[in-house]
């Protein structure tokens, strides 16, 4: 019934929308709700096809005698003309049950039920029986949907993560749902879900809160590429489509920042310090000359003297105004210099040739009119040679110009950052055209809130554009207002809401404005002074104060879900501490959540991992692992062949699965050829496809991914290559969900 229902509203819209796309032409109120209605039925198509599988996974019956359904969606049946609820969304306070209920306290539940399905199938059904008078002394239970979420984390990988929505446990629950405002930072260690939790928090604030995020969007922000695309299908399941995915070097429009670097490069980018190093760099671009420079206009010579620059330059600064936004008021100081010194010729020679181009002047300049001055000011703004002085003195400058120019330039580099180390000076030294890396990406935002852009030409033309939009949009409602069949108004059912009842000008001028027809998402990763509704941190330890600095302008409202592992970080600007990273943004008035059971990591692989926690902070205990896989992992050591061979085992052993070699960066190449020749499927590279069989990669590829079985390859390699070598062996050792191994090359 549910899946006929389904069908019977994807066929609706999809009907609707071909219905839609069919028609051309029309009177200007027909088209309008046209356009808007292609996107909506268009979304509803997408949603309902991401939703079918698993769509419904559960059953809760109540101890009144009713029950509820839970699914990904609401659907109602509106056959019977009524809204009766066939399929509650997961979302729903009404199934928050679902979630939370136990024996000791089952909030009205008399029995839960999971549903598995395979497509459309029931293939499986497992029921947790909370009747007090049968749970009398067991206490509450340690899981909720044991059974179901054992299923769950012990099924193969496919390469894409998949949603929990199924197997949520109430510590996760909690966090999920809650509330919106404020910084929630949700820590935790390996495989306690803290990604999945992150994910079906954005499903569940787009749900609760959607009048307040639709308009705004929500960001996730993830490590890497391979990462997004490892989650880019959670979401949708989860009936979700319109959630911006970024990685930081992303999160500059225009520029798409992948560019390896040295790690103790990044760290020095990330460092508080380059606020003012780019300050500084930018005042160095506003310059004053050491002698008077000359300005020849039409054979005339004017004098612009050291003194004359200075004050127009202590001008624009004093203006509080970005670089370039200032550049106006420092050109306005040379002008009024050079117009003064025009003027007082015309003063001394009652004569005088007017380089400029006018009639001869009466020898007084005190009878120059405002007018007469504002012609000769707009004369010299125009001269080419005026022109070229102030963009030597005062350069119009972009983000990518600033920094490429500085970081080209040992002299630069040594003006602007005299606090840094010559060492250090060294690290950000680079060729312009070698392209962007992440830690880049910061400081171009950061570059971009220094100098300003001088937007004022795009505004007037856009207020003109605006005007002219509005004045046809009211045009249109006065036709419509004007233009419906008096036949309608007998025929109710038949009837078209006239446009101007559910929208103003000013509302159908900004829906058909440019870019107007792209989705929140679209629009936001085009504009970089996007405001976002809520922001999303996974991997968040890996951040550097100075992107913190890019996020908290991208979020001012400062609602965000931070989740990472301190123990995890593997970046040198990484955090010591949560307080660290959110007291210069927020003070105190942050939250933190803990996830302290590991459901992806088994004990066997757990105990290993303890192990080298202990060496990072042994204050710090490890995740409750809740299963154990029955595979003890191996500690092997040998040759390149051997390896080879290890590795075809477990491809093996693996079977549907999946199979991750995680090994020293700097040892990939010379892996990749001995591990082909066994696993021909194997993947390699930047931009990895993980839904082949096995891959190899670098631990800073493996964050956030989890598979079948691991192999760690050379582990003293991985901490020795690392400046924070034993976190990224603590990140290796613990992406396995079945089954690990260890080998040492001879």
């Amino acid at each position: 019934m549910l899946y006929g229902r389904l069908d019977n509203l994807r066929e609706q819209a999809a009907g609707r929308l071909a219905g839609l796309l069919r028609e051309t032409g029309g009177t200007p109120q027909a088209r309008s709700q046209r356009d808007a209605t292609v996107g909506l039925y268009a979304d509803r198509i997408a949603q309902y096809d991401a939703v079918e599988n698993g769509l419904c996974f559960g059953r809760l019956d109540l101890q009144d005698g009713t029950h509820r359904h839970i699914g990904r969606i609401g659907i109602f049946d509106g056959d019977s003309g009524g809204y009766e609820p066939l399929l509650l969304d997961w979302r729903a306070p009404a199934a928050r049950p679902f979630y939370l209920a136990t024996a000791a306290s089952p909030d009205g539940v008399s029995r839960r039920r999971h549903i598995r399905t395979r497509l459309r199938t029931v293939v499986g059904l497992d029921d947790e029986v909370l009747d007090l008078d049968r749970a009398a002394g067991t206490g509450t239970a340690a899981l909720t949907g044991e059974a179901a979420l054992l299923a769950a984390v012990s099924a193969s990988r496919t390469g894409r993560m998949r949603d929990i929505v199924e197997t949520i446990q109430a510590e996760q629950d909690r966090v999920i749902r809650a509330d919106l405002g404020g910084v929630l930072v949700v820590a935790g260690g390996p495989g306690t879900g803290k990604t999945a939790v992150a994910l079906h928090r954005a499903a569940y604030l787009l749900y609760t809160y959607r009048r307040q995020l639709s308009a705004r969007g929500v960001l996730v922000v993830g490590p890497n590429a391979t990462f997004l695309r490892y989650i880019s299908q959670v979401l949708p399941s989860l009936a979700e489509t319109g959630v911006l995915l970024a990685t930081l070097g992303d999160l500059y429009p225009a520029v798409t920042a992948r560019r390896p670097e040295p790690a103790a490069a990044a760290e020095v980018k990330g460092r508080l310090e380059m606020v003012e190093v780019l300050a500084a760099a930018v005042r160095d671009r506003q310059r004053v000359p050491d002698e008077p420079v000359e300005v020849e206009v039409d054979g005339q010579v004017l004098r612009l003297d050291r003194y004359a620059c200075e004050a127009a330059q202590h001008r624009a600064c004093r203006s509080g105004r970005p670089h370039n936004l200032a550049r106006r008021v420092f050109a306005d100081g040379l002008l009024d210099a050079l117009v003064e010194q025009v003027a007082e010729r015309i003063g001394l020679d009652p004569y005088w040739d007017d380089p400029l181009g006018g009639d001869d002047a009466p020898g007084d300049p005190s009878l120059l009119t405002p007018a007469d001055l504002a012609d000769i000011r707009a004369d010299l703004a125009a001269e080419p040679a005026v022109q070229a002085i102030i963009a030597a003195l005062w350069p119009v400058l972009t983000p990518q110009q600033l920094l490429a120019d500085l970081f080209a330039s040992a002299g630069a580099l040594a003006s602007a950052a005299p606090q840094l180390t010559a060492a250090e000076r060294e690290l950000l030294r680079r060729h312009p055209a070698g392209g962007w890396a992440p830690s880049d990406v910061p400081l171009l935002d950061e570059a971009a809130e220094l100098l300003g852009e001088d937007d004022s030409a795009v505004r007037a033309r856009a207020a003109l554009l605006r005007r002219a939009s509005l004045g046809y949009a009211q045009g249109v409602l006065d036709i419509t207002a004007g233009s419906m069949s008096f036949d309608l108004e007998d025929d109710p059912e038949a009837a078209v809401p006239n446009i101007a009842d559910v929208m103003d000008a000013e509302a159908l001028a900004e829906r058909y404005a440019d870019g107007a027809h792209l989705s929140v998402a679209a629009r936001a990763a085009a504009d970089r002074r996007w405001a976002f509704g809520h922001v999303i941190v996974d991997e968040a330890q890996e951040l550097s104060p100075m992107a913190w600095r890019l996020l908290m302008r991208r979020c001012p409202s400062r609602s965000m879900t931070v989740v990472g592992d301190l123990a995890q970080t593997g970046s040198l600007g990484g955090p010591a501490s949560w307080a660290e990273v959110f007291s210069p943004h927020v003070a105190d008035r942050w939250r933190l959540a803990e996830l302290t059971v590991s459901y992806r990591t088994p004990a066997e692989v757990m105990s290993v991992a303890a192990r080298v926690l202990a060496g990072i902070d042994p204050a710090v205990q490890p995740p409750r692992a809740v299963r154990h896989s029955g595979v003890r992992p191996w500690d092997e050591t040998g040759t390149p062949h051997r390896l080879a061979e290890l590795v075809g085992q477990e491809a093996g052993a693996v079977g549907d699965g999946r199979l991750a070699v995680i090994a020293p960066a700097g040892r990939l190449g010379e892996l990749a050829p001995v591990l082909t020749g066994v696993v021909p499927d194997l993947a390699v590279g930047e931009q990895l496809d993980l839904e082949r069989r096995a891959v190899l990669l670098a631990v800073a590829q493996a964050k956030g991914l989890e598979f079948d079985g691991v192999v760690v390859v050379d582990p003293d390699g991985i901490v020795a290559e690392s400046p924070r070598g034993p976190s990224d062996l603590y990140v290796a050792l613990t992406r396995a969900t079945q089954r690990l191994g260890v080998f040492r090359l001879a």
